[in-house]
């Protein structure tokens, strides 16, 4: 079999396409090489969370790689079969444990036998999905698919130290089903959740007081996670919940920045999402899109943009896998051509 070649530099040119093109490798069996990884980024080529990703399938599927090292740009991969079992991760930074877990849970869909996973680093940091977000909206929408990911956060870590600790459990489903999110159905209301840790609890209520005065009108859950830990931080995340569908939004605390603002950038970003009359918002698309490629039939989802990830994942997709992907203005398509 020919080794695939991508250029890590199309699209987004990010960390995204370097996960899903390994998790695509260990599920398809096909030996990839990416190159230009990162390339329009400040820093380009592998760093410490990319690398911990990047191992930890590789962990998973036996495989056999090349340029595994911190700031290449270069890397060859080629997957053995995917084996069930315990595996410890650690990033050993603030490096995202979510976007870990994104590139191992796609990995862990065709393993012999459930996949238990404990990854340390950082559980709500920039530029990376919060946990919040994989509990309360990625990993429901995927059990509606089949795919069952329990999810357990031991420990929040924050930037500078880290120190967050989660462990997920991956059960390979017998098959993918497909989504049909053409309609959001009836609204059900916000839950928000503020979290603290080794900060005061008024940090948390003045984050949950700006997003009720921001989102007047909408029915809003609230709940306040107050914890201790290696790493000091604050959050707070939204949900707003309809009857077919769900969607997301966040913002992370500061130093320097009041809680007020903290809860008002939420809340806009949740106005965005509820103005924009997606049934996935903009950061869910491109993540849930690999799952829906390996689905036994079509699913449809519409979002308020195509998102540079979700365009780039849109063209990475069919370089492993027999499917179609069609747009058409926010709506999109997911066509598997098997049975």
């Amino acid at each position: 079999m020919a080794m695939l070649r991508i250029d890590g530099s199309y699209g987004e040119g990010g960390g995204q396409l370097l996960r899903s093109s390994i998790a695509l490798s260990a599920l398809t069996g096909k030996d990839v090489e990416i190159f230009n990884i990162r390339s329009k980024r400040e820093r380009c080529g592998l760093a410490a969370q990319h690398l911990t990703a990047v191992r930890g399938v590789a962990e998973l599927c036996g495989a056999s790689l090349e340029g595994d090292e911190l700031g290449s740009t270069a890397l060859t991969f080629r997957p053995g079969e995917v084996r069930g079992g315990e595996y410890e991760l650690d990033v050993g930074t603030a490096g995202s444990v979510t976007l870990v877990l994104q590139a191992c849970m796609l990995a862990s869909l065709h393993a012999d036998s459930p996949v238990t996973l404990t990854i340390r680093g950082g559980t709500n940091v920039r530029m990376s999905p919060p946990v919040d977000h994989y509990l309360h909206v990625l990993l429901p929408l995927l059990e509606r698919m089949h795919v069952d990911v329990r999810l357990e956060v031991v420990q929040r870590g924050f930037y500078p130290q880290g120190g967050g600790v989660v462990t997920a459990t991956i059960v390979p489903p017998g098959a993918v089903m497909p989504l049909d999110l053409k309609e959001r159905g009836r609204g059900e209301g916000i839950a928000a959740t503020s979290f603290v840790q080794n900060l005061p609890e008024h940090i948390a209520q003045r984050m949950e007081h700006a997003v009720r005065k921001a989102l007047l009108g909408e029915r809003i859950v609230a709940e306040r996670q107050l914890t201790s830990g290696p790493s000091s931080g604050a959050g707070i995340y939204l949900c707003a919940r309809f009857e077919n569908t769900v969607l997301g939004a966040d913002a992370l605390g500061e130093k320097g920045v009041p809680a007020e603002r903290v809860g008002e950038s939420a809340a806009r970003r949740m106005w965005d999402e509820l103005d924009g009359g997606g049934t996935l918002d903009v950061h869910t698309a491109d993540q849930l899109l690999p799952y829906m490629a390996l689905a036994v039939g079509r699913s449809s989802f519409t979002v308020r943009e195509l998102s540079s990830h979700l365009s780039t994942q849109m063209w990475l997709l069919p370089q492993f896998l027999d499917v179609d992907i069609v747009s058409d203005g926010g709506t999109v398509d997911v066509i598997p051509n098997r049975t």
